[in-house]
């Protein structure tokens, strides 16, 4: 009986707060770049005096579905979409690293190459030195290479040399295995030992395109109503374990 109580009550608690993350998965089916959260549970047994036959569940964040999905052609040149596995780095306020693939980038009104959230994006030049931001000259078309270069040409008709290619950065591209990485309550990823990763050659993207969430909607659905299930499931456990409880107090006052 004790068992069962402790079980099915847990059971439900943890039901709901698996059902808060099938809901932010939900709600991010369009955000750029999101990686939806996995949940599972588990039987953790409940120490204490007695028998250890009480067990209590465990609603667990297992990890992250890092699977790419796929890009969206939108056509302008401060998009970026990862090509595949990979990250761009940004630079938070303290001055440590995250990580995004969510490439919709944007020129701050000082001229700061930055996400659309404001965070700068940190530029690698290979130059010895912590990684500086990327300012971006007024009057300028912007290009984005294939592996994070970061070209302008002036443009209008005061421009001196309309045609002259300026390198002005490169974006830190890195690629940490994936169990090293960690999501922080803004949506960006970091480390678990809060060290930069290394910028990574082999990673690439491709200009004018944003990748699109990896949240199935139709498979959070599905998730959604199985766990409506399982938590009515559990409400009658309790009840019947109810029940049980109070046809044995009957039974118990009859005898005595």
């Amino acid at each position: 009986m004790d068992h069962l109580i402790y079980t099915a009550m847990t059971g439900a608690s943890h039901i709901l707060e698996r059902q808060d993350a099938l809901s932010s998965n939900l709600a991010n089916v369009n955000t750029t770049g999101y990686k939806s959260t996995i949940n599972a549970f588990r039987a953790i047994p409940l120490n204490g005096g007695g028998q250890q036959t009480r067990t209590f569940v465990m609603n667990a964040a297992v990890g992250y579905n890092f699977t790419p999905a796929p890009l969206q052609r939108t056509g302008r040149s401060l998009d970026v979409g990862i090509s595949g596995k990979g990250w761009i780095a940004v630079m938070l306020p303290d001055g440590s690293e995250a990580y995004t693939r969510n490439g919709n980038l944007q020129v701050s009104s000082n001229g700061i190459l930055q996400t659309n959230t404001g965070y700068p994006v940190i530029d690698d030049t290979g130059q010895p030195g912590p990684p500086g931001q990327i300012a971006i000259p007024d009057d300028s078309e912007i290009t984005i290479g294939t592996d994070g270069t970061i070209s302008t040409v002036p443009t209008g008709v005061s421009a001196s040399a309309p045609y002259q290619v300026t390198t002005v950065g490169r974006l830190k591209l890195v690629n940490p295995p994936d169990s090293q990485l960690v999501r922080g309550a803004d949506g960006l990823f970091r480390t678990q030992n809060g060290r930069p990763a290394a910028p990574d050659s082999a990673v690439t993207v491709t200009s004018g395109s944003l990748e699109g969430s990896n949240v199935s909607a139709i498979g959070a659905m599905v998730d959604m109503i199985s766990i409506a299930q399982q938590f009515q499931m559990q409400m009658q456990m309790l009840k019947t374990a109810a029940d049980d409880a109070q046809q044995a107090s009957q039974l118990l006052s009859i005898t005595g």
